[in-house]
C-alpha cells in the first residue's frame, strides 16, 4: 500500500485487520550478491520469559534480545516484542505456529490478537499461536525518524494524501520523502542498516529455537510470504510447514537480482496495479448487480455503476468533498478492497456519500486487543525501511510521473496509486544484507502457497510464480476476492490449511476453493471446493 496510507492502516488495524504492502527504503553500504545475504556468525541462544500481557488477558508477552548485526553477535542488541496465545487443547499440542501479518511493518504483537479468531479452530487447538513485531517495527526496537508525534503529524500533513496530482503536488511529494530520508539518517543510521528481511528471518529462527520447536511452523500473509520464502531458503532443513497466503513473486521483489537501475517500481513489477484494477472492476460489477440495500453505490447495473464511479472520480478531481480529494479517495478505495466483509459494504457507503456531496462518516473501530500497547508508533518509515532496502525501485524521482501515466492506461486510478506507492524509495540508500536468492533450495518438507483470484495488492499470478520458484510447493487457489484468504474466510481453505499444518497433508494438485460469503451477499453457512471441475459445498476434495 502507499507510504502514507500504510501508517494509518496499521494505527487502526482493528478495523480492516490487514497491513500488507508498503513502500520506501533505507540501509547501508554494499549489497549481497545473488547467492544471498552474507553468512553471519552464530548468535547466542534466545530465552523468552513469558508473562500475561495485561491482567486478565489470554495472551502472554515476552521480550527477545537479538543481535542488531548477525555478523557481530557480541555487539549491540535490539528488542523484539513477542506475543503468544497457548493452544486451546494442550493435551494434543503439536508446537508453535509463528504468524507474520505482512506490511512490511505489520506489528504482530497487535495484529495477531486482533485476528486470532481468523485462524482455523483446529489450528488454535493444536498450536500455540506466536507473533512478534519485526525489527524496526511497532513495539520492538523501532525505526522512528521524528523527535515528537507532533513533528511526525506535521510531516504527514505536508504532502498529498494517496498520491500527488499535478506538478505542484508532485514537487512537494518528492521533496517530503527526500526530507524523510534526511531525518531518518540523523536518528539511528545503524538500525536502518539492519532491518532487512534476511535479518528478520534470522530473528525468526532464534524465536523458533526459543520455543523449543526443532522445525518451523509458520503462516505469513502478503509481505509475510517473502519473509517465509527467505526463511525457507536460508534454513531449508528447518522447515516443518509453511503457509504463504497472498504472495509476492520473488523475482519481482528482487528485480531478478539485477544490479541495474530498475525500469519499474516493486509494485508495478509485481502487477499490483493491474490486480487492483481487476478487483475494483469486480467490486463495481457486483455492486451494480446488487440492490442498493446490499450495495449503497449501485446504479442498477454493472456498467451503470462503473460509469457512476468514473464520473465521481472526475468530479473529485475538480471539487473535493470536504477533505476527501480524488487521490485520497482512490487510496481509500484500494485499501478498502482488502477485506470484503465489512470493507466492501463500508466503501460503497462512503462512495455514495461522496456522490451525494456528503462528507463520509468516519469508520467505527473495534476495541483494542488486550496487550500492553495496542497502538504503537507506526510511521511510514518503518515499512519503508524494509521495502526500500530489500526491493529495488527507480532512483530518479522524475520518472514516476511517466510511470504513473503508463500504468493508468491499463489500470486506471489504481495504477496511479500503486506507482506512487514506491516513490519514497527513489532517494533512500540501499541495504547491506538483502537476500536476492536462490529461491529453490530443497526444503525438509513441502510448502503450501495460497493465492486469491481477485486481490487488490498481490495478484494471483504472483502466487503461481511463488509456487514455481520454490523447490517443493503446492498452490491452493482461492476463487474469491480481497487480500489474503486468512482475513476473507473460506471454510475450504481453512480445512486444507489445517490438514497441512497438523498432519502435513497437501491438497491435491489443482484444488480450488470458494469463499464462504461472496461480496454483497447475506451470510452463508459454509464454503465449497472444486478440484479440476466440479465441487462439493463445505467439503474438502481428495484424490
Amino acid at each position: 500500500m502507499s507510504i502514507r496510507s500504510i501508517a494509518g492502516r496499521r494505527h487502526h488495524a482493528a478495523a480492516l485487520a490487514a497491513t500488507v504492502i508498503c513502500s520506501t527504503i533505507f540501509a547501508g553500504p554494499g549489497v549481497a550478491q545473488a547467492g544471498g545475504a552474507p553468512s553471519p556468525s552464530e548468535p547466542p541462544a534466545l530465552r523468552l520469559d513469558w508473562s500475561r500481557c495485561i491482567p486478565g488477558s489470554p495472551y502472554d508477552c515476552a521480550t527477545a534480545k537479538v543481535p542488531l548485526d548477525y555478523n557481530d553477535p557480541g555487539g549491540r542488541t535490539i528488542e523484539l516484542a513477542v506475543v503468544r496465545r497457548k493452544a486451546t487443547d494442550p493435551g494434543r499440542r503439536i508446537g508453535s505456529l509463528f504468524f507474520n501479518p505482512g506490511g512490511p511493518g505489520g506489528p504482530g504483537s497487535v495484529q495477531m490478537p486482533q485476528n486470532y479468531e481468523s485462524f482455523p479452530r483446529e489450528v488454535r487447538e493444536r498450536f500455540d499461536i506466536v507473533s512478534w513485531d519485526p525489527r524496526g517495527v511497532g513495539n520492538s526496537t523501532a525505526v522512528n525518524c521524528f523527535e515528537t508525534p507532533e513533528e511526525a503529524a506535521e510531516w504527514n500533513a505536508g504532502h498529498a494524501a494517496g498520491f500527488p496530482v499535478g506538478e505542484k503536488e508532485r514537487t512537494v511529494f518528492i521533496a517530503a520523502f527526500k526530507d524523510l530520508v534526511r531525518r531518518c539518517e540523523q536518528r539511528d543510521p545503524q538500525l536502518l542498516r539492519h532491518v532487512s528481511t534476511a535479518e528478520t528471518a534470522r530473528d525468526l529462527d532464534l524465536l523458533r529455537g526459543a520455543v523449543g520447536d526443532p522445525k518451523l511452523t509458520y503462516l505469513g500473509i502478503s509481505y509475510g510470504t517473502i519473509l517465509g520464502a527467505t526463511y525457507a531458503n536460508l534454513f531449508p532443513d528447518k522447515v516443518r510447514a509453511l503457509v504463504l497466503d497472498s504472495d509476492w513473486d520473488p523475482q519481482a521483489w528482487t528485480n531478478h537480482a539485477s544490479d541495474a537501475d530498475p525500469r519499474l517500481t516493486s509494485f508495478l513489477r509485481l502487477g499490483s496495479d493491474r490486480s487492483a484494477a481487476a478487483t475494483l472492476d469486480q467490486f463495481l460489477a457486483l455492486c451494480g448487480a446488487a440492490t442498493t440495500a446490499r450495495c449503497a453505490f449501485s446504479a442498477g447495473s454493472p456498467q451503470a455503476t462503473r460509469d457512476k464511479f468514473d464520473q465521481l472520480m472526475q468530479r473529485l478531481r475538480k471539487h473535493p468533498v470536504g477533505t476527501s480529494t480524488y487521490a485520497g479517495t482512490v487510496a481509500d478505495v484500494v485499501n478498502s478492497l482488502y477485506i470484503v466483509h465489512p470493507g466492501w459494504t463500508g466503501l460503497a457507503g462512503r462512495l455514495q456519500d461522496l456522490w451525494q456531496g456528503r462528507v463520509p462518516a468516519p469508520p467505527v473501530f473495534p476495541p483494542p486487543p488486550p496487550v500492553p500497547n495496542p497502538n504503537p508508533y507506526a510511521g511510514v518509515e518503518q515499512g519503508a525501511a524494509v521495502l526500500c532496502s530489500d526491493s529495488p525501485n527507480p532512483r530518479d524521482p522524475g520518472v514516476y510521473h511517466a510511470l504513473e501515466e503508463a500504468s493508468a492506461v491499463h489500470a486506471g486510478d489504481a495504477g496511479r496509486f500503486w506507482t506512487w506507492a514506491a516513490e519514497g524509495c527513489a532517494t533512500w540508500p540501499v541495504a547491506a544484507n538483502r537476500y536476492r536468492g536462490p529461491w529453490n533450495k530443497p526444503t525438509a518438507h513441502p510448502i503450501l502457497v495460497v493465492g486469491t483470484r481477485y486481490d487488490p495488492s498481490t495478484p494471483y499470478a504472483a502466487a503461481q510464480a511463488m509456487a514455481e520458484e520454490l523447490a517443493d510447493a503446492r498452490l491452493l487457489t482461492n476463487d474469491g476476492h480481497g487480500h489474503t484468504a486468512l482475513l476473507n474466510p473460506s471454510s475450504c481453505i481453512q480445512a486444507h490449511e489445517s490438514r497441512y499444518l497438523i498432519d502435513g497433508v497437501l491438497p491435491p494438485p489443482g484444488t480450488r476453493c470458494r469463499q464462504d460469503r461472496p461480496p454483497f451477499s447475506p451470510p452463508k453457512p459454509s464454503g465449497g471446493v472444486a478440484t479440476g471441475g466440479g465441487g462439493m459445498a463445505g467439503a474438502v476434495s481428495a484424490r
